[in-house]
């Protein structure tokens, strides 16, 4: 069983190289910083994801979580390991400076981020809630919430979670029946919600619960939704913890994966009522929790990124001690990494993952381009990209980490799917991904409705026209079957998104059924792309990476072109087929 290894030269090459990371400190936010000192700081991060997030993630799988006296118990380690976290700061990284945040660019919290979810995602979900929560309250808060409960949650000594489902809503927050009740300065919140993930736990002093609520004679529908800021512990005017609010979780599901994160069962109001405070405006809660959920969208597709690492690592090491049977051109008995089709997979793997962390990275930094940069039309423009690459990046990621996590076990053979080898809970742990926060049926719709036709295609035609730049760019004589692919590519992209828009309004079923193979089109060419521009990187002699890095670049660039773009044809057929026979079934022939 191999240990975790951050993959620092990758994420250096992606950050210095395609990010566009220049743009972020270009703003005056971070005018201060250099590359070097972000690289220091992520070099850390990876230490601290190794040394202390790893050795804890297979112990964690198998002791997972349990309530006991309506306070949930957690694996061992965990605790210590969150001190840790504290300790060193890294809560705090991207959070503003004036509530003690360090206030680095998100786009290098991003590849912190990864680190850790690849080490531990169990752990590590429950840092990214907070971040969340922090955006929400900063954006949406009063100054009092904000000087009342940001900088324990910067600091990390409060966590954060996401509190919005309920067991007859499911991702139907039309459904949502928790109500909220006006009493002088708060509200008493009853109801009960489900899957909060690290909904109570020892890790942290407090909890801080951003929670969907109805207030007595709110519309019905989304329309009708409030957030509320419900503490765990209330807090008293000075700071210090007061008495326990009324909120316990009354148990933890039993999942698939991720065991060692508690996800909960929470009643509010079992007594009096819990006490919560208004966020943001009366009805308008879905759009504060928007602001939670984009962020924490972009965080479950570099999950998808960061497991399906951790399953190459695996399968790599794996493939480089197993030893079986014989291959051309070699007398004795092989490792099997000798074997073809070990190769076709591990680089599939490999491939993928690379593409998809310079897609990631890239619309990390336009986070903060978005926020922080001098120039009002540079912010809009990064802001309409970052809307655009949202759901593609939450989606087409955690759809490709069901691949490449089940390509772990395969090359592991049946010893991947035995647990002692530690495939199979990568696996597991991997299938949550498309389904949180939004599934990939969900991100899709979005893509389509709001982000293509919603603005008449014209976000999506810049991006196309971003990546024919790159093709004409691309000059060196080494580069032009991979010149070619990606042109065909962008071609096959721009056609999907020419019939889309074409043919939206002829069938209103249409815009559904394609939806999903449109947008893993759309990542699949968005991949190809970020591997050419690697490939013309390396062929301009950027940087000071060393040879065999260099050629290794080259060739996962070359195998992603020749054999992962094609996919994006047969995502376009299938999205233009149209919607009858996907309509056609009566209910009682399914």
């Amino acid at each position: 069983m191999s240990e975790y290894t951050a993959p620092s030269k990758d994420m250096r090459f992606v950050i210095r190289e395609l990010a566009g990371l220049d743009r972020v400190l270009a703003a005056p936010r971070f005018e201060s910083l250099d590359i070097e000192t972000i690289e220091q700081v992520i070099e850390e991060a990876g230490h601290f994801a190794a040394d202390v997030l790893a050795p804890l993630n297979i112990t964690g799988d198998r002791e997972a979580c349990r309530v006991e006296d309506r306070e949930v118990a957690i694996a061992d380690g965990f605790v210590d390991a969150y001190r840790q976290f504290v300790a060193n700061g890294w809560q705090s990284m991207a959070a503003p400076p004036e509530y003690d945040g360090m206030g680095l660019p998100d786009a290098v919290a991003i590849a912190a981020f990864e680190m850790w979810q690849s080490a531990n995602m169990s752990f590590s979900l429950c840092p990214m809630l907070t971040t969340g929560a922090i955006n929400a309250i900063e954006t949406h808060g009063t100054e009092a919430l904000r000087g009342k409960f940001l900088p324990k949650l910067v600091s990390g000594e409060w966590s954060g979670t996401m509190v919005l489902t309920e067991p007859q809503a499911g991702s139907d927050l039309a459904a949502l029946t928790t109500r909220a009740i006006a009493e002088g300065d708060h509200y008493r919140v009853t109801g009960t919600k489900i899957y909060i993930t690290w909904g109570d736990h020892p890790m942290a002093e407090n909890i801080i619960h951003l929670v969907l609520a109805r207030l007595v004679g709110a519309p019905d529908g989304v329309r009708g939704i409030s957030m509320f800021l419900v503490p765990k512990y209330l807090v008293n005017d000075d700071g210090s913890l007061g008495s326990r609010n009324d909120v316990y979780a009354t148990s933890v599901e039993h999942k698939m994966g991720i065991h060692a994160s508690p996800t909960c069962v929470l009643n509010f109001g079992d007594s009096e009522g819990a006490i919560g405070y208004l966020v943001g405006q009366e009805n308008r809660g879905l759009s504060c929790m928007f602001t939670m959920m984009n962020r924490a969208r972009l965080e479950v597709g570099v999950q998808g990124i960061a497991i399906s690492e951790r399953a190459y690592q695996l399968a790599r090491a794996y493939a480089m001690e197993r030893v079986q049977g014989n291959a051309p051109g070699h007398k004795d008995r092989v490792t099997i990494i000798h074997h073809a089709d070990v190769r076709r997979m591990l680089l599939v793997m490999k491939a993928q993952v690379e593409a998809m962390r310079a897609a990631a990275y890239a619309a990390g930094a336009l986070l903060d381009v978005s926020a922080h940069a001098a120039d009002d039309d540079e912010r809009r423009a990064a802001d309409a990209r970052l809307a655009l690459l949202t759901p593609v990046v939450k989606g087409w990621p955690t759809e490709v980490a069901q691949e490449v996590t089940s390509l772990g076990i395969q090359i592991h053979g049946g010893m991947g799917f035995v647990e002692e080898t530690g495939a199979a809970q990568h696996y597991r742990d991997a299938r949550i991904l498309p389904i949180y926060e939004g599934t990939t049926g969900i991100q899709a719709i979005d893509f389509v409705g709001r982000k293509v036709l919603g603005d008449e295609g014209m976000a999506i035609r810049s991006l196309i026209a971003d990546m024919q730049t790159t093709v004409s760019a691309m000059e060196h004589g080494d580069l032009q079957d991979m010149r070619n692919d990606l042109a065909d590519g962008i071609d096959v992209l721009n056609s999907g998104v020419e019939w889309l828009l074409a043919n939206a309004a002829r069938d209103p079923n249409l815009p559904g059924t394609a939806a999903v193979n449109l947008l893993m089109m759309t990542g699949t060419v968005l991949g190809a792309w970020q591997m050419a521009r690697a490939a013309t990187s390396i062929l301009r002699g950027d940087g000071d990476y060393d040879a065999s890095f260099r050629s290794a670049k080259l060739i996962t660039a070359r195998f992603y072109l020749e054999h992962i773009l094609p996919r994006a044809r047969a995502y376009m057929q299938a999205a233009i087929a149209g919607p009858e026979s996907v309509m056609a079934m009566t209910e009682e022939q399914f």
